[in-house]
């Protein structure tokens, strides 16, 4: 949770904080003193926020990862760099920067400024807007931490990924396609043009057609969990990896997967990594709404709504 703190000229920023869990209304805008980066971190000067579903679980109090409020959401962040906290090296104040708050006890990026880790923090790439920056770390890092340090996606393999076109499932796509494997991913046919604009080799219409009846492949990636993953196992080869990002109810274990001769991977948290968002490949980020800081319960609403096409980013 971000601490205010007094400052003696008076900086001032506004946050959005609540003081209950509940409904997005809790969500209000506040004016407290700037943080002041310790050692090894930065001060940065949010430009973009994202909003994930995992805030507002938090909001709600579904899940208390901040602990009791008042306190303040938000992992993703893009800005520049304001203020070095000291021992810090390799940037400088003005440097255009993305990255993910420390997850998931930290927070605070639903501000107009926030401390982060120096380690934690990229470069923001030519290829990414600020926008779109403030809406990759956490989708990024999920999928190029499950895809690539769990499931050990590599050129000419076979990789299906559930929700291909969700938050999480475009991204993997992308990072699968560019490791150099032929890319399968699964959403209903309105998506399907999209997904091939992301290079997804074939397209499966969940509604229409069984998912199971793909040739067989080296790495499911499910981002649905229940009985997705026992489906999912009979698509692997021998050998093949299932890696969930469903921790509530993946629906699989390691022993299901042992008796089937195939690999269960459960990526359960994700960890903020600069040298990761350092490596991924260059990506086409979808952005649904901008939304104005001050209206932070609006963004709320639209994220439940699991009506977006991409992802809601807040700006100042």
């Amino acid at each position: 949770m971000m601490v205010p703190v007094e400052d003696s000229e008076g900086e001032i920023m506004r946050i959005i904080t609540q003081n209950t869990v509940g409904d997005p209304s809790v969500l209000t805008v506040a004016e407290v003193g700037r943080p002041v980066p310790g050692p090894g971190q930065v001060l940065v000067k949010v430009l973009a926020a994202g909003v994930n579903p995992v805030d507002t679980y938090v909001r709600s109090g579904a899940f208390p990862a901040l602990g009791e409020p008042p306190f303040t959401l938000g992992w993703d962040i893009a800005g520049t760099v304001e203020q070095l906290g000291p021992d810090v090296t390799g940037l400088a104040a003005g440097d255009d920067v993305y990255g993910m708050l420390t997850y998931p006890g930290t927070g605070g990026g639903y501000a107009e400024y926030a401390v982060a880790n120096a380690a934690d923090l990229a470069p923001r790439p030519a290829w990414l807007t600020v926008e779109q920056a403030g809406a990759v770390p956490v989708v990024a890092l999920t999928a190029w931490q499950a895809l690539v340090g769990r499931g050990g996606v590599s050129a000419g393999q076979r990789v299906l990924v559930h929700a291909a076109a969700g938050g999480v499932g475009h991204v993997a796509v992308q990072i699968a396609k560019a490791r150099g494997a032929y890319v399968i991913g699964t959403a209903s046919a309105a998506k399907h043009d999209f997904l091939r604009s992301l290079g997804v080799d074939e397209v499966v219409d969940y509604r229409h057609r069984d998912f199971t009846e793909v040739e067989p492949v080296d790495v499911v990636f499910d981002a649905i969990g229940g009985d997705y993953a026992e489906r999912s196992a009979t698509v692997l080869k021998p050998g093949g990896v299932l890696v969930s990002i469903i921790p509530t109810d993946p629906g699989f274990s390691a022993e299901r997967a042992e008796r089937l001769g195939v690999r269960f991977e459960l990526f359960s948290s994700v960890s903020a990594s600069g040298a990761d968002l350092a490596a991924l490949p260059e990506l086409r980020v979808q952005l649904d709404h901008v939304v104005p800081l001050a209206e932070a319960a609006k963004a709320h609403e639209l994220v439940e709504s699991r009506r977006t096409a991409g992802k809601v980013v807040l700006v100042p």
